[in-house]
């Protein structure tokens, strides 16, 4: 199992949100460096156009990342390509491909958070129809020098190319999904690594869309081997599961409760924590051999996954903590997953 961290760029965080964004950038990339020496498989970026967020040029971090770095994969998290052009967002990363020295991925979707689409110009009740058609033109992009394609959102093109091409025989495209079926099943219909964002409830309840991206690649004649699946939830490791929760819970509980009132969610409570952090909640939050082995749970509950990622930048945790957090699961989380 793979394992790595994703991050919206937070530029509120910790110090009393006092942060400039430049401190924030360089403290982001040296976390990214770090989980390069610790040992880390992968790092995503995410696509925001917040103002708390510094992920609107997702390509332009990343591609610093790899100037900065050796071995990790570099990736999105998620590019949010409805509100994208598939030409650009292509030729962006195979130019990250070519900086990284192939170490390049993407994770595409159609964004939870929607401030993308007015800002591009694209309307909301487009929303899955220009998903579908800009992932089919990314894919021909990727797996042809020349395309030849027509849709109702873009322009058409005629036998052109695209360049630069990847190093990479093939750029990595893993569908980042929420909680929609018709999300999974597209995923496996097209034989593509499934990347499923689980931020709340129990992850095992996520088994039964899983099946259902497992079936849909298998009828597509994909083999299980070829059907990846990883997970991306909140999470934190701390010296200790008491220290973790200690660190972890208050800066969570602001963040979440904030952000419930432009979703609709509740306030967090204590109680609702302590259900999240339970051996069927989703955080992941803990001492090392906690995570590890929950981490474990996770994977046995939902068939097995290839690959687990944190998001540990969205509960006000310092940048020291953040640090100390990919030290421990560099050195000790990982080991204990890989011997588990």
């Amino acid at each position: 199992m793979e394992i790595g961290i994703d991050s919206f760029a937070s530029a509120m965080y910790g110090d009393n949100n006092t942060l400039s964004s430049v401190d924030a950038m360089e403290q982001l990339l040296q976390r990214i460096e770090l989980a390069d020496q610790a040992g880390l498989d992968v790092f995503g970026i995410g696509e925001h156009h917040k103002k708390e967020f510094l992920d609107s040029a997702t390509v332009v971090i990343l591609s610093a990342a790899a100037a900065k770095t050796s071995r990790i994969r570099l990736s999105s998290a998620v590019s949010v390509l409805s509100a994208a052009d598939p030409v650009r967002v292509y030729q962006s990363f195979a130019t990250l491909d070519l900086i990284s020295k192939g170490r390049a991925e993407i994770v595409v979707g159609r964004g939870s958070s929607i401030e993308a689409y007015p800002l591009f110009g694209y309307n909301l009740n487009d929303y899955d129809a220009l998903f579908k058609e800009k992932l089919e033109l990314f894919l021909q992009i990727r797996d042809n020098e020349f395309v030849t394609w027509s849709g109702k959102f873009r322009p058409a093109l005629n036998n052109l190319p695209v360049y630069p091409r990847t190093l990479q025989e093939k750029l990595p495209v893993w569908l980042g999904v929420g909680g929609t079926p018709e999300s999974f099943v597209r995923a496996g219909s097209l034989g593509l690594p499934l990347m499923v964002a689980i931020i709340g409830g129990q992850t095992h309840r996520f088994r039964p869309l899983i099946d259902l991206y497992r079936e849909a690649g298998k009828a597509a004649g994909y083999q299980p081997e070829e059907l990846k699946v990883g997970i991306h939830s909140p999470g934190f490791v701390g010296t200790t599961t008491e220290k973790a929760i200690e660190e972890y819970y208050p800066g969570y509980a602001e963040l979440w409760t904030k952000l419930g009132l432009e979703r609709g969610w509740p306030p967090v409570t204590k109680a609702k924590f302590d259900g999240l952090i339970d051996d069927l909640g989703v955080l992941i939050v803990g001492g090392s051999e906690r995570v590890a082995e929950k981490i474990l749970k996770h994977s046995e509950a939902l068939g097995g996954i290839s690959r687990f990622t944190f998001q540990m930048d969205n509960a006000g945790l310092t940048h020291t903590q953040l640090m100390n957090a990919i030290e421990l699961i560099g050195s000790k989380v990982i080991p204990l997953i890989r011997n588990g």
